[in-house]
């Protein structure tokens, strides 16, 4: 199925005859092949999930998870973060959100780790790259999810809720929701609505993230193109025992979405560096990031965001040994 992207890197190194045994036409080609199918595939999937994103409001989300069991609620706020902005930063109004209409502490809180560290997009590009693939995809959700439901359990557990810089507001029980938008409006013309919201909200996110995956893959062909295996392997191979929390710590200072991170990734594991570390970089880079801590220092205290910072890291060392122990 994916195929027609490297036969089209194919046809374009070889229409600008390029010799296929220098260093400068593999890095083209990887540019080339994932430049279509990252672009393709993020416009489909955001355009997809689109639909069924629009459904959702915090409210609504409120009144689903009363009465049912607090695990419950991780698990469903962990899924939930997955199909949310994948931007670490653009999740913090909706964990307000969460807040503000009196969902449980450690459900927001497993939603505010899901959110930038879980992506749709990640996985499917993962499911689908070489060098990744199923596994690979699978062990990246599952392992965000596990991050995040116990994330929350740990913050309703030491009841965390008292260290929030936020007054929780009773959720206003006299709105009596009836819509002012003269909603008698036929099926055909709310599809029709739908279908064009979806378009918008995939076009305007390509627009917004092009120079960041662009970037990540000038970056990614250079690594694949030119960095040789042994200084990869020196410094995040197996024969590096601190090659896991080095990974953790390197990326936690930068930020950039997944989109541009995902073909960096893609270089390091075709370079042989190994799942567990090369997901650990993906992790720290996308879930932790300086703007995100600012924007949550206006409702978590410092002492809060510092256990919030420990949490991750730590987590995201002991998944990268996990996996590298399992997949290795």
């Amino acid at each position: 199925m994916f195929q027609i992207f490297t036969k089209l890197a194919d046809w374009s190194v070889l229409a600008l005859g390029l010799d296929l045994n220098e260093k400068f036409t593999g890095a083209l080609h990887f540019f080339i092949e994932d430049t279509t199918k990252i672009f393709i595939l993020i416009y489909l999937l955001i355009f997809i999930i689109s639909l069924f994103r629009e459904q959702l409001s915090p409210e609504k989300i409120r009144r689903y998870l009363k009465g049912k069991n607090l695990w419950y609620g991780y698990f469903l706020a962990a899924l939930l973060g997955i199909i949310t902005p994948f931007c670490s930063c653009s999740s913090i109004p909706l964990f307000i959100a969460f807040l503000t209409a009196g969902i449980p502490f450690g459900i927001t809180m497993a939603f505010l780790i899901s959110s930038p560290l879980i992506s749709e997009i990640a996985a499917f590009l993962l499911f689908t790259m070489e060098g990744a693939g199923p596994k690979t995809a699978f062990a990246y959700i599952a392992a965000g999810v596990m991050i995040s439901v116990i994330g929350g359990y740990l913050a309703d557990r030491f009841s965390l809720d008292k260290l929030l810089n936020f007054q929780f507001v009773e959720p206003n029980k006299s709105c009596s929701c009836k819509c002012s938008c003269g909603c008698k409006k036929n099926t055909k013309q709310k599809a029709v609505n739908l279908i064009k919201n979806a378009h918008f909200f995939a076009w305007e996110t390509i627009k917004q993230l092009y120079l960041y995956i662009i970037f990540g893959l000038i970056i990614g062909a250079a690594i694949h193109g030119y960095v040789p295996i042994e200084l990869i392997g020196k410094y995040l191979g197996t024969e590096n025992p601190f090659a896991v929390p080095l990974a953790a710590i390197a990326g936690a200072p930068i930020y950039a979405n997944h989109a541009g991170v995902i073909p960096i990734i893609q270089a390091l594991l075709l370079k042989g560096v190994p799942i567990g570390t090369a997901m650990v970089i993906l992790m720290s880079i996308t879930a932790i990031s300086l703007p995100e801590m600012m924007m949550l220092k206006k409702v978590l205290s410092l002492k809060l965001i510092a256990l919030f910072l420990g949490y991750l890291i730590v987590s995201f060392i002991t998944v990268g040994y996990m996996l590298n122990w399992i997949m290795g």
